[in-house]
């Protein structure tokens, strides 16, 4: 079972309950990314078991009729085994999601895995005429060209700063220049992206400066965040705006709750406060 301390930031273990908070989201007319966790897996068994979670859970969204996608992971499909084995799962998935309605995000992992998840993105995208999606990072040296050539794909792209530690020489470190390269990325695509982007920020400024953007040039968007991350701001943008709450669960929640406390004060605080019940 999963503590009262993690569930600030992850659904449950169980699809079941999961499932329940996505109802409870729609409720509040807030759509829900639903991801199942698990990376960078090197056996086939683990990848084949969470494949098929992620067939059930597209069953359970398109039967239940909710507001819902899912997000999976390139690892978690089974990269670290080979890309073909990664594109198959995917393929799978996307095929069975186009057939229920449901759409696909496929997350970004580090700097070594873009080039083949750009280009499973981009065939799928086009094998479909959307319903699918794919995450770039404004930290990424490399993205504005990426994203010049997404430009013209009939899916959606989530523009996020960044969460890897990448070298220099690659990407950019310094926090004013991740949030230049970020800012140039969503004017570049308010203006070319006729199928709408998602804006992966809980920065104010950058939603701010997306709104201002979409109402300069009438580009459709969404804003997407994470659960248990200003979740109050979640509610008040979805009375204006399509707003996406990222919904992660599963039993490999540790590691992805460490890290949401640990990069934040205030979620720091908040499991302190837990642990000693305040």
């Amino acid at each position: 079972m999963l503590p009262p301390i993690a569930n600030r930031f992850v659904a449950g273990e169980t699809s079941a309950e999961t499932i329940a908070h996505v109802r409870r989201l729609n409720d509040r007319d807030v759509k829900a990314l639903v991801n199942l966790l698990g990376e960078h897996y090197d056996d086939r068994e683990t990848v084949a078991g969470d494949v098929a979670a992620y067939h059930t859970l597209i069953d359970d969204i398109a039967d239940d009729g909710l507001e819902a996608a899912v997000s999976v992971k390139p690892s978690q499909l089974g990269l670290d085994l080979g890309e073909n084995v990664f594109r198959e799962h995917l393929a799978e998935l996307v095929d069975h999601a186009a057939d229920r309605g449901v759409f696909v995000w496929i997350d970004m992992e580090d700097h070594t895995t873009t080039d083949v998840t750009l280009d499973a993105y981009e065939e799928l995208a086009r094998e479909h005429d959307g319903g699918v999606g794919v995450c770039v990072q404004a930290n990424l040296k490399r993205t504005r060209a990426d994203v010049e050539r997404l430009a013209g794909v009939p899916g959606k792209v989530r523009f996020v700063k960044g969460a890897y530690d990448e070298p220099a020489s690659i990407a950019y470190t310094d926090k004013a220049d991740v949030n230049r390269a970020y800012r140039e990325l969503l004017e570049y695509a308010f203006e070319h992206f006729e199928d709408g982007i998602a804006v992966g920020s809980h920065d104010p400024a950058m939603i701010d400066y997306a709104i201002d953007r979409h109402d300069e040039h009438g580009t459709p968007f969404e804003i997407q965040m994470l659960m248990g991350v200003r979740e109050d701001a979640q509610y008040d943008l979805a009375e204006e705006y399509e707003v996406w709450q990222y919904v992660p669960y599963g039993d490999r929640w540790k590691s992805y709750f460490y890290r949401r406390i640990m990069e934040r004060k205030e979620n720091l605080w908040f499991a302190v406060r837990a642990i000693l019940g305040r």
